[in-house]
C-alpha cells in the first residue's frame, strides 16, 4: 500500500483551491453525478446504448428490453430529468431520442474505455 501514496506530506494549496472553485462551480458536480448515477442502472444504461443507434418508441425499447411499457416509460422519465433523452409524438406514439451529440459522446466514450479495460 505504501507504493500509492506519498513519502512526504506536502499539499499544493494553489492546485487544490484551484481545483475545489471549479468543482463547485453551479453545482456541476452534483449534476455530474446525477447523471453517472442514473447511468448507472444497466436497464437505463441499455436504453442509452439503443437509442445511440436508433430513435425508437416506448413499444419497441419494451421489446428490447422485455420490460412493460410502464416501466420503460418509469426509466425515460429519470434520463428526460436530466435532459439525456428526447421525445416527441407521432400520432399515438413516443418517440425517443438521445438528447444531443454530448450524450452520444459521453457513451462512445464509456464503450470505448470499457473496451480497452477488456483487453488490459
Amino acid at each position: 500500500m505504501a507504493k500509492y501514496v506519498c513519502d512526504i506530506l506536502y499539499v499544493h494549496q494553489d492546485k487544490v483551491d484551484s481545483i475545489r472553485k471549479a468543482m463547485e462551480a453551479d453545482g456541476l458536480l452534483y449534476r455530474m453525478s446525477n447523471i453517472f448515477q442514473v447511468l448507472r442502472d444497466p436497464t437505463r444504461l441499455r436504453i442509452i446504448l439503443a437509442l445511440d443507434l436508433e430513435e425508437l418508441c416506448v413499444c419497441d425499447i419494451a421489446a428490447l428490453t422485455g420490460l412493460s411499457q410502464s416501466t420503460v416509460s418509469h426509466h425515460l422519465q429519470s434520463l428526460r430529468q436530466l435532459d439525456l433523452v428526447n421525445y416527441r409524438r407521432e400520432g399515438k406514439m413516443a418517440i425517443y431520442s438521445l438528447a444531443d451529440k454530448h450524450v452520444s459522446a459521453m457513451i462512445t466514450i464509456a464503450r470505448d474505455h470499457a473496451g480497452e479495460s477488456n483487453r488490459a
